[in-house]
């Protein structure tokens, strides 16, 4: 039999009628009765096994302002419960009990239908992401296909005009710019050729690599750029560090899109405050962690959450991939890509790698 909350307030309401209660227990889901004052008349075995743990269910007011999140709008509903984390569809109607007026509320657990539309939903974005990220292999299969004669013959003139040079005894700077240009543009056909490799589903060669050399070389391709802006960019690696176990072109493109989404993000603010810093440690887990710090304006809360989500970008004119395909290198390097706020302001990205003696 139904009987009385001891918990409704104000002044006490009629029990309800033996009918009532039994009409009541008769419907399959959440069912109960609140009375004039807001107090809970009566509520069959599944209101009270669904919604008795919480301290507001006997109070009609109280009940909406914690299920509808402060609010106390009686129109229907899809709300979560806090304590139990199940949806309901709420619907309230209209009464009479002992000639006085009633509300009726009945919540219909609604979890599985909202459990199966997410579920849709995520195997939707999953194969919206399938298909934009095999577009974008197509399209880097051809880039790569079609860049590679390009920057054959680019290197080839490079090598010509650098024999010309050297026969000919020319000026030291353009030796200089020849041998930077060649530099780049072997360090270009070294990615394609890894593009092609990863397009075809090769396995990266991984080896031993000592970090400095490799942030050498990502701070040699963005040297001109730096100078350009006026740009200091302190390096703060220790001489001891292990060597780490990694596909050198792989972690180079790494950290090039990590300095360059720093050098990015302090186009805007003053020349004396442009300042990027690039350090490495061993963290507590025995892993080489590298952290590329900035000062530009940092990231609100809501580019955070989306911060490594696919297609996502704050740049107007970026595809928003670069973070993803960084993240989906560390992982693969069984490393952790993550970014953290920097005192002081700006923004601090990192990721780590397994030490050579320790690799699997």
């Amino acid at each position: 039999m139904v009987t009385t909350s001891s918990q409704s307030t104000g002044p006490r309401a009629a029990p309800a009628a033996p009918a009532q209660a039994g009409l009541l227990e008769a419907v399959p889901f959440a069912c109960a009765l609140f009375g004039a004052d807001g107090g809970l008349l009566a509520g069959n075995a599944r209101y009270r096994e669904e919604f008795g743990e919480l301290a507001e269910h006997g109070q009609r007011e109280a009940l909406l302002a914690r299920l509808h999140g402060g609010g106390e709008d009686e129109a229907p509903r899809e709300v979560r419960a806090p304590h139990s984390g199940r949806w309901y569809a709420l619907h309230w109607g209209r009464a009479e009990h002992q000639d006085a007026p009633a509300q009726v509320l009945t919540a219909i657990d609604i979890s599985e239908r909202i459990e199966a539309l997410d579920s849709h939903k995520t195997r939707q974005e999953k194969l919206l992401f399938t298909s934009r990220m095999m577009s974008v292999g197509e399209m880097a299969a051809t880039l790569a296909h079609e860049l590679n004669q390009p920057l054959a013959a680019i290197m080839n003139y490079l090598n010509g005009s650098l024999r010309l040079v050297e026969q000919a005894g020319g000026p030291v700077q353009v030796e200089r710019a020849l041998q930077a240009a060649r530099t780049q543009a072997e360090h270009a056909s070294a990615v394609i050729a890894r593009v092609r490799e990863f397009v075809r589903a090769r396995e990266p060669r991984r080896d031993a690599h000592d970090l400095g050399q490799i942030a050498a070389t990502v701070l040699e391709l963005l040297r001109l750029e730096a100078e350009r802006l006026q740009l200091r960019i302190d390096l703060g690696l220790p001489a001891q560090l292990a060597p780490v176990f990694a596909d050198r072109v792989m972690i180079e493109q790494v950290l090039l899109n990590l300095v360059k989404n720093a050098i990015e993000a302090m186009r805007d603010i003053p020349t004396a405050q442009r300042e990027l810093r690039i350090d490495a440690r061993m963290n507590l887990d025995d892993q080489v962690e590298v952290r590329v710090s900035d000062r530009g304006a940092g990231l609100s809360p809501a580019e955070q959450d989306q911060l490594f989500s696919p297609f996502f970008t704050t740049k107007t004119d970026g595809l928003g991939i670069g973070l993803a395909i960084c993240r989906s290198i560390v992982e693969y390097h069984q490393g952790r890509l993550f970014f953290e706020p920097r005192e002081g302001g700006g923004s601090v990205f990192g990721f780590t790698l397994p030490r050579y003696e320790a690799r699997n």
